[in-house]
């Protein structure tokens, strides 16, 4: 299935002055289909009625109104009340950031796993802004917020509690066969190393050059969202296990975090946690993606000692930018490679080598 993207839409993107949060809001916006044809920026976003001041909402609107545009995309979370101010105001569909990444993860899984965790993100997105959306949409229809409106509120709301707990209860199963799979694992004592990096860090390029796989790889953000995971083999010709995983984020809500949770969490099991960082990128921008990942590999209670950070795209980056990341990166363990080229592979491979615990009676895989 391909995720090559076709921009179906132009629209009219609302996001921070910062360089860094304007790059990433346009790759969003693009990865979901979208063209951006203006761009508005604000100091602070997610404040009054609109989510902007209603000076700014006001130009936007005037903007809107002069580029013909359906869409506009702000780069914050917004409250249901929000939404629907700056879309009554605007006359125009308004999608907020976190709806914008649930459009692309839902574009993007393919597994059943993936898109039950997909679900839960979604219902995450829409739990607190349910009891909102229904009032919205029955005022008008009677005087105040008793009666009828009140009853569709609590309806509205048990149905996507409902609905969570069901597709909690068929994560949970998948989660058991993972468990399962992982028992299997230990019995043949087969090291797992995972690679992990801010979304299109290239993580799977990476992936495809160790395991002489064929995985998709697009510019576009969140090309990979579920977990595969293949054999590869060391220099010393022992066979290891080796994941892909969804990329990070900066600015991940946490109940995004919570619904691809019990992929993430198998991080926990792996021997080793290959963090991909491409290097070819501005120092500010690698210094905002690198801490965004360690702070999510915090969060998700990964051992640092495991970790190797993996210096990616040394064909494209300059020496001077390259020396610039090997300090941001500090003291943690470190290794230069191009994926794309295959330079440094072979470091990389004696690496994972000599940082796996292999036991003697290691049982290579067939």
């Amino acid at each position: 299935m391909s995720n090559t993207v076709t921009l179906h839409s132009k629209a009219i993107l609302v996001t921070y002055h910062d360089p860094f949060a304007k790059q990433e809001a346009i790759g969003l916006a693009e990865s979901a289909g979208f063209e951006v044809t203006q761009i508005v920026v604000q100091r602070y976003l997610k404040h009054g009625e609109f989510g902007v001041g209603s000076g700014k909402a006001e130009e936007i609107k005037q903007i809107a109104e002069a580029s013909g545009c359906k869409d506009i995309i702000v780069d914050e979370g917004l409250t249901s009340s929000q939404i629907y101010n700056l879309s009554k105001l605007t006359g125009k569909n308004i999608i907020d950031r976190e709806k914008l990444i649930l459009d692309i993860f839902a574009s993007r899984a393919t597994t059943t796993e993936a898109k039950l965790q997909v679900q839960l993100a979604e219902l995450g997105y829409e739990m607190p802004r349910a009891r909102q959306n229904v009032r919205l949409s029955v005022k008008g229809e009677q005087q105040g917020l008793s009666g009828i409106g009140e009853y569709a509120v609590d309806v509205r709301f048990r149905a996507l509690k409902k609905q969570m707990v069901s597709i909690k209860a068929k994560l949970r199963e998948a989660e058991k066969r993972r468990d399962l799979y992982r028992s299997q694992r230990q019995k043949l004592n087969t090291p797992l190393v995972s690679l992990v990096g801010y979304t299109s860090s290239g993580k799977t390029t990476l992936f495809n050059r160790m395991t002489d796989e064929d995985k998709e790889v697009a510019s576009s953000l969140f090309t990979t969202l579920g977990t595969t995971t293949r054999t590869m083999s060391l220099p010393d010709s022992t066979k290891i296990l080796l994941s892909d995983t969804v990329g990070f984020i900066s600015r991940l809500p946490t109940y995004m975090i919570e619904a691809f949770k019990s992929t993430l969490e198998e991080l926990n099991y792996a021997d080793i946690v290959l963090l991909v960082v491409d290097a070819s990128e501005p120092p500010y921008d690698v210094s905002i993606k690198y801490n965004t990942c360690l702070t999510t590999l915090e969060g998700l209670k990964v051992t640092p000692s495991r970790v190797i950070t993996v210096l990616n795209k040394s064909d494209i980056a300059s020496k001077t930018n390259m020396n610039e990341v090997k300090d941001i990166v500090g003291d943690a363990t470190q290794t230069v490679i191009s994926a794309k080229r295959g330079d440094g592979i072979h470091v990389l491979k004696n690496l994972i080598m000599q940082n796996t615990k292999l036991a003697p009676e290691a049982v290579p895989l067939k």
